[in-house]
C-alpha cells in the first residue's frame, strides 16, 4: 500500500479526488480531500472531504443519509490526485441526481458512447413513451409471457451456436439474449445495480469457500 506520505497534497494542502460507484463505474462527483479528511475516510471506511467553501471538514451523507462506503482509493501515477471507488447509499449529487456529472457539453457526430445502463435506460424509455414502430414497444404491449418466450428462444439460440463453436454466432445470440434479458430487468422493475451486487456477493462466497478449501 502507498504510504499517505508519499502523496502529492497541492500548496493549500488538497488533493483532488474522483469518486466513481463501484457497481456502474459512473463517475460521481470530484471532491477535495487534506490530510485529515483522507485519515478519516480511511478510519471511518466512508468518504470525508474538505469543503473549500465553508473551509471545513465534511462527511458525505451526514445529513442526507447517502453516505459512500468506500471499496478503494488509487492514487494516479503522479500521486497528486485520487480515485475513490465506493458503493453509495443514494444519490452523490445535492440535486438529486445519482452523479454531479449531467449536463453535456460536447457530443461527437460520428463516435458512439455505449454502456449497458444507457440501454437500460433507453428500454425504460421505451416502456414509458411507448413509440410507435419500436420492437420493444411491441414486447412491453404484450407484456411478461412474450417477453419470457423471447429469453427462452434466445437462451436456444445460444446453446445451438455455442455446441456448433461458431464463436461470432454465439456472440451475436448472446447480444440478442442480453438484449431480451434487459427488456425483463425492466418489465419487473430489476436494474443493472441489483444484478451486479447480486454478483458480487457471489464473489465473496466464492473466495471465501475456495479459502476453506485451501485450509
Amino acid at each position: 500500500m502507498l504510504p499517505i506520505e508519499e502523496l502529492q497534497f497541492d500548496r493549500d494542502g488538497l488533493i483532488p479526488a474522483v469518486v466513481v460507484d463501484a457497481l456502474s463505474k459512473k463517475v460521481l462527483t470530484l471532491a477535495y480531500m487534506n490530510r485529515e479528511s483522507l485519515e478519516i475516510s480511511m478510519r471511518e471506511g466512508t468518504t470525508c472531504f474538505w469543503s473549500r467553501s465553508r473551509r471545513q471538514l465534511w462527511r458525505k451523507g451526514e445529513t442526507s443519509g447517502n453516505r459512500q462506503h468506500i471499496v478503494s482509493i488509487t492514487a494516479d501515477c503522479d500521486r497528486d490526485a485520487l480515485v475513490v471507488l465506493v458503493e453509495k447509499d443514494g444519490p452523490a449529487c445535492h440535486t438529486g441526481a445519482d452523479s454531479c456529472f449531467n449536463d453535456r457539453v460536447f457530443q461527437s457526430d460520428t463516435l458512439q458512447e455505449f454502456s449497458l445502463q444507457g440501454l437500460y435506460e433507453l428500454l425504460e424509455g421505451r416502456k414509458k413513451d411507448r413509440p410507435e414502430g419500436s420492437y420493444t414497444t411491441y414486447l412491453f404491449e404484450k407484456g411478461i409471457d412474450k417477453i419470457l418466450k423471447k429469453v427462452g428462444e434466445e437462451c436456444t439460440e445460444v446453446i445451438i451456436a455455442g455446441k456448433a463453436d461458431d464463436k461470432k454466432e454465439t456472440v451475436y445470440e448472446l447480444a440478442d439474449l442480453a438484449y431480451h434479458a434487459m427488456v425483463l430487468m425492466v418489465q419487473m422493475g430489476i436494474t443493472p445495480e441489483d444484478v451486479q451486487r447480486e454478483l458480487a456477493s457471489r464473489h465473496v462466497i466464492d473466495h471465501k469457500v475456495k479459502q476453506e478449501k485451501m485450509t
